[in-house]
């Protein structure tokens, strides 16, 4: 029997009634700058990941320090939510297999709920007529560039109180749906924020988004003061964590096949 996903969380941690952000791969590094951002403005500390035989065996490096793939962040920023002066983040940037995304999803919702943490946030990105990944089916006549999904009625209220227009129609996959449709299972309270992304390729590899980034962050910024920015200061500062991630990935999307490129390699 194949071992299930293990959360490990430093002991310490208390999540009790912790706004949880969720970053997981997403159409131009959306999310995944989302997260780098979150951490470096509201210096987060790295505090815990998961283990699992089928998640990548491999680290991401970012200052010389190695990072599980999957892992967990954890600050005390000022939040607007009812009971809710922490901050969690679980973030990834390389893909899950889908062989694992329900388990996994399944051990992440546990963890929530067992550690008594609040509203959960999906950060994820889409493409308009995009027929592989998200696809994304408005039937509204507005060409809306951030949606929100609610896993129950007082997720949507939030999101209506946040002004932000819900997606009426269409597919989510990846983390972000598979966390949605089992938050409603569980009637945990749950929010996905999408935005749209015009991340094309270049020089056939997708680009980081970082416009698209900063429309989510804010939207976050209704909920977590302490990243308040004005609009051109932010995209700068989304740009800047752009080309960091565009340089980690990098690395990462590239593996060597052997070891014969010397000791430079992540791979080795």
């Amino acid at each position: 029997m194949t071992e299930g996903p293990i959360v490990e969380v430093d002991s310490g941690v208390d999540a009790s009634g912790a706004l949880v952000v969720n970053c997981f791969p997403s159409v131009g590094f959306v999310s995944s700058i989302v997260a780098h951002y979150l951490i470096d403005k509201l210096e987060l500390r790295l505090v815990g990941g998961v283990n699992h035989p089928k998640l990548p065996p491999m680290c991401l490096v970012q200052d010389g320090k190695p990072l599980p793939p999957l892992r967990f962040y954890t600050g005390e920023p000022v939040c607007k939510l009812d009971k809710c002066d922490k901050l969690i983040l679980i973030m990834s940037e390389v893909q899950i297999d889908n062989q694992i995304k329900m388990s996994l999803a399944r051990s992440l919702m546990d963890w929530i709920k067992e550690s008594e943490s609040g509203v959960s946030i999906m950060i994820d990105s889409f493409v308009k007529g995009d027929t592989e990944g998200h696809t994304i089916l408005d039937d509204d006549d507005v060409d809306t560039t951030i949606l929100g999904i609610g896993s129950t009625d007082a997720a949507i209220k939030m999101l209506r109180d946040m002004e932000l227009p819900l997606l009426k129609h269409g597919i989510v996959g990846g983390m972000t749906g598979v966390m949605m449709g089992e938050s409603r299972r569980r009637s945990i309270d749950s929010l996905a924020i999408l935005a749209e992304s015009n991340a094309g390729p270049l020089e056939g590899q997708p680009f980081p988004d970082a416009r698209a980034a900063s429309r989510i962050i804010g939207c976050l910024d209704g909920l977590l003061p302490a990243i308040h920015l004005d609009p051109e200061p932010l995209l700068k500062e989304a740009q800047r964590i752009e080309d960091q991630i565009r340089d980690m990935m990098a690395i990462s999307l590239n593996p060597p096949v052997d070891s014969s490129n010397g000791p430079g390699s992540m791979y080795g």
